[in-house]
């Protein structure tokens, strides 16, 4: 199995340290680089190229939402992974559409990051559900018409009720194994449902299926 490979960028020594040490512990992962902004991350990022990068959001000359962007545009199959101090910072919902791939606080667990970052080398994604919830209220807070819950709306009607309860567990973070599990199905017959949900949504992956139903009212963050 081919090593995972991280680049840190966060300006606070402290943390960068913190991570090196889960990270370098971790089976099947290696950290090939630290940067200590948007800029030196940007540029570490075209040298290494990476599989993953754990992003800061509030960094000086650059910040995180404007290195994800440049990396992720410039290195399609790096992935970004973002670690907030703030449940409430707005600019978690910026770093959806610069393109980060999961959303983590920096109050989680090693294993937490370290799933996290498996996942993302892995085209999964993974929301921490105080991330989520920000998320929905920042969607909420911008789209002022109803939810899409109409029954002659076509994305409902499109998507069956298995379909929407594969959806509503994606919500919550789960991997297929979990849904599988939870659901009852066989891991493929989840991973066939998962790309027909991505197609129904017009979504490149599981991040934007998520956050496409959650603004159109199909799924919610309680259930």
């Amino acid at each position: 199995m081919s090593m995972i490979r991280v680049l840190i960028c966060d300006d606070q020594e402290v943390v960068r340290k913190g991570l090196q040490i889960i990270l370098s512990h971790s089976e099947g992962i290696e950290v090939v680089g630290t940067a200590v902004d948007g800029e030196d991350g940007v540029a570490q990022a075209a040298t290494l190229k990476p599989d993953v990068v754990l992003m800061d959001l509030k960094m000086p000359r650059l910040n995180g939402i404007h290195a994800t962007r440049r990396i992720v545009t410039a290195l399609p199959e790096t992935k970004v992974v973002v670690l907030t101090t703030y449940d409430g910072d707005d600019w978690v919902f910026d770093a959806i559409r610069a393109g980060a791939s999961g959303y983590l606080l920096k109050d989680s667990d090693g294993e937490e990051i370290v799933t996290a970052v498996r996942e993302a080398a892995a085209g999964k994604s993974r929301l921490d559900p105080h991330i989520a919830g920000k998320i929905l209220q920042e969607f909420n807070r911008l789209d002022h018409s109803p939810p899409a819950t109409r029954p002659d709306d076509p994305l409902l009607e499109e998507l069956t009720e298995r379909e929407l309860s594969i959806l509503q567990l994606m919500t919550q973070g789960k991997n297929n194994q979990e849904i599988a599990d939870a659901l009852f199905l066989a891991t493929g017959t989840v991973k066939n449902n998962v790309s027909t949900i991505l197609s129904k949504l017009q979504a490149n992956d599981r991040t934007q299926a998520v956050l496409a139903a959650l603004r159109r009212g199909i799924v919610d963050l309680d259930d």
